[in-house]
């Protein structure tokens, strides 16, 4: 459960501004770096300067709302040190805020978020929104780079008829595809909701605008449907590799016999 500090919604409002949200690593450590002012301890969530936001996640992503390039550069350089499995090509999520008192909390059709104030809570939601998407780009794309290394070996089956003799390559095949699951229903829980929703349930809407934005669910299970066809091919094809050698260690066992046989009619033969 988040604990949720008394910061005045004041504190941030302002008309516009920009949420951004970075997929640093695999994994983020934030032990240790609780504070006495944080806003939430997990995600952990703090304040930065008079009207910055900071938002960490276990799974490798850092929000950042309402800082400028200086604050952020110096986030990054404290929170990198804590990244496991940091990545060459940083991800990156932005989003444009639009505060507006009288509106009600809603994504306008040039693809801004409009929200009441820049509360805590509401920073919450939206940096649990920006922190999935970000992290379904990344799995994204490694799912589409199995698909292209499957590809080559459904080609060459469907062309052929014999399987390729690459069972290594099958086999880390299926290990990406599992990595990719546990990040998914694992570390990510795409499709559970932001603990901040169980104190302010009046929130819940802005959270379903935010899930249906970035299509959250959709993305969700279209990654599980193509790693459940991954899954399936690289089986299959393990499978097939696997019949096949079993098949070629039945001939050589049958030619192997059948040479013992020769040889021994041929010894009786050369006696009589």
């Amino acid at each position: 459960m988040n604990t949720v500090s008394p910061l005045s919604p004041e504190t941030f409002l302002v008309h516009k501004t920009t949420a951004r949200a970075l997929l640093l690593g695999d994994r983020l450590d934030t032990a240790g770096l609780e504070r006495s002012d944080m806003i939430s301890a997990n995600p952990l969530a703090f304040q930065v300067g008079a009207r910055g936001f900071v938002a960490l996640y276990r799974y490798g992503v850092a929000v950042m709302v309402g800082l400028s390039p200086l604050e952020e550069e110096d986030v990054l350089q404290r929170v990198k040190l804590r990244v496991s499995g940091p990545h060459e090509h940083v991800d990156d999520e932005m989003a444009i805020l639009e505060i507006s008192g009288d509106q009600d909390d809603k994504i306008s059709p040039s693809g801004a978020i409009t929200m009441k104030d820049l509360s805590p809570e509401r920073l919450l939601v939206l940096a649990d929104a920006l922190a999935k998407s970000v992290s379904l780009g990344r799995d994204e794309r490694e799912v589409n780079a199995v698909f292209d290394i499957v590809e080559p070996f459904a080609a060459k089956l469907a062309a052929s008829g014999r399987p390729p003799w690459r069972r290594r390559s099958m086999l880390k095949l299926i290990g990406q595809t599992l990595l990719v699951q546990h990040r998914v229903s694992g570390r990510v829980a795409v499709e559970e909701k932001p603990d901040v929703l169980w104190d302010r349930p009046d929130l819940e809407r802005l959270y379903a605008r935010l899930e249906d934005e970035y299509e959250l669910k959709e993305r969700a299970q279209t990654l599980k449907n193509k790693l459940e066809v991954i899954a399936e091919t690289a089986r299959a094809l393990n499978d097939i590799i696997d019949a096949d050698r079993a098949t070629r260690l039945e001939v050589i066992i049958v030619a192997l016999i059948a040479a013992e046989i020769l040889l021994s009619v041929a010894q009786l033969m050369w006696r009589r």
